[in-house]
């Protein structure tokens, strides 16, 4: 029965991992792509103007 104690663990992991990466599979594209697009490249927008108006201050 040791053995059965010992392989639960990984199975378990195993299981929830897989189910991870099917939600993760399954949310890609579809009606939100677009605000989450939209998002990343906000955010993208906003880094590049903290960095390039910190590049500014400083010279």
């Amino acid at each position: 029965m040791d053995y059965v104690s010992a392989l639960v663990p990984p199975v378990v992991m195993a299981v929830f991992f897989i189910g991870v990466i099917r939600v993760i599979v399954k949310t890609q594209g579809g009606a939100n792509k677009a605000k989450e697009d939209a998002a990343v490249d906000a955010a993208i927008a906003r880094a590049e103007g903290v960095h390039q108006g910190s590049a500014r201050t400083e010279g």
